[in-house]
């Protein structure tokens, strides 16, 4: 479930980019330059957040149950 909620972050902000890049002026001076490159240093933190977290999430484990008539002997030497 947290998988889907993952992608949807990550496609919601590549439509955000996809609008704002081309808006957002880098070599602009003053107030306008800086807002541009720190909107676009926090988009790359979200993307990279996001992928980290869809790529690196442990995986369950299935356990199976030991038979309860069957007990393990342990051998002494």
């Amino acid at each position: 479930m947290k998988k889907n909620r993952y992608l949807l972050c990550l496609l919601l902000c590549g439509f955000m980019l996809y609008f704002a890049v081309p808006r957002l002026s880098v070599t602009a001076d003053g107030v306008q330059g800086i807002f541009a490159i720190v909107w676009l240093v926090f988009a790359l933190m979200v993307i990279a957040g996001n992928l980290t977290a869809l790529l690196y999430t442990p995986k369950r484990q299935i356990q199976r149950p030991q038979p309860q008539g069957l007990k393990r002997k342990s051998r002494s030497f």
